[in-house]
């Protein structure tokens, strides 16, 4: 009989190649959970267990959470499952986290999905690793998640040290305000000029941009941003930047939603290049995350 694992890192076969590089960044073996969909759409999933049927004590969960509505469905029954056959300590690594970003009802009868499904995944799991939550109105991911360890990473710094390449002597623009703190973040890093735009939403797709009082003649443009979505944020505050007289713009985001036409739509605008974290695989990913992850994880498996 083999020794019994200290720990272990369990993953769904479509993130198995960040999987593999978070195991080897933290030292844990990775392991796939097999699954089964049954014609009318219901999953199964099997663990994969040791030979006396059992987990480690410890075990970490990777599910990136774009397209969650059925991944919240695989985390149920993966940490339930993982409970009842010997995990009493479960770490949930989210390099994007899903439904923070409506935070109260606007209007009257609103779910406010950020309770909802951060007590969801406080009652699945017992540590928390996230890559900037899309968090408005509170200061720490604790108040979203009720978990006795919440680990907020940010992809501000490993960007700017991309952009240092990139770009040296780079104009780092925010598209809105609530970008101003993690852009400060990341240009204090290699000393980057910095500015933040005013943005006013009129729609899920309907936005407005006013720029900040800088002086873009000349300059190479960053547009940096924890997120991208449609990308006409993005798009817009592009266009005003190379009105104003930048020589070039690209865009920098640690999460690629990129829906529908978004990278189409910037660089119809006039975008060069796009970077991104590799939060979410896309073809922009240029900073890998594995590393900060791995970093994060050994402390909250040690406590």
């Amino acid at each position: 009989m083999s020794a019994p694992q200290a720990s272990c890192l369990l993953y769904f076969d479509d993130e198995e190649a960040p999987a593999l590089r978070l195991g080897q960044a933290a030292g844990l073996p990775a392991q796939a959970i097999e699954r089964h969909r049954f014609p009318d759409g219901e999953l199964k999933l099997r663990l994969p267990v040791d030979d006396t049927g059992r987990l480690p004590l410890r075990a970490v969960l990777l599910r990136s959470l774009h397209q969650p509505n059925e991944k919240l469905v695989e985390l149920l029954l993966a940490a339930r499952t993982a409970r009842s056959l010997g995990v009493q300590h479960l770490t949930l690594v989210a390099p994007y986290l899903a439904y923070m970003r409506q935070d109260i009802a606007f209007h009257p009868g609103e779910a406010v999905s950020q309770q909802v499904v951060g007590g969801f995944l406080g009652g699945l799991c017992d540590a928390v690793i996230t890559v900037d939550p899309h968090l408005h109105r509170i200061d720490r991911l604790e108040q979203a998640i009720p978990v006795p360890q919440a680990v907020v990473l940010s992809g501000a710094e490993p960007l700017a040290d991309l952009i240092a390449l990139r770009r040296p002597n780079a104009l780092l623009v925010g598209p809105d305000g609530e970008s101003a703190q993690w852009i400060a973040q990341a240009a204090a890093r290699h000393g980057f000029d910095h500015a933040v735009c005013t943005k006013v939403r009129h729609g899920d797709r309907q936005v407005a941009i006013e720029l900040p009082a800088l002086n873009a003649q000349g300059r190479a443009v960053v547009l940096l941003d924890d997120m991208a979505s449609t990308g006409r944020t993005l798009a817009l505050a592009a266009r005003l930047l190379l009105q104003a007289g930048a020589t070039s713009v690209d865009v920098a985001v640690t999460h690629a939603l990129f829906a529908g036409d978004a990278l189409q739509a910037m660089h119809d605008a006039g975008v060069g290049e796009v970077w991104s974290t590799d939060c979410i695989p896309h073809p922009s990913n240029a900073v890998a995350m594995a590393g900060p992850l791995a970093a994060a994880l050994r402390p909250v498996l040690a406590a």
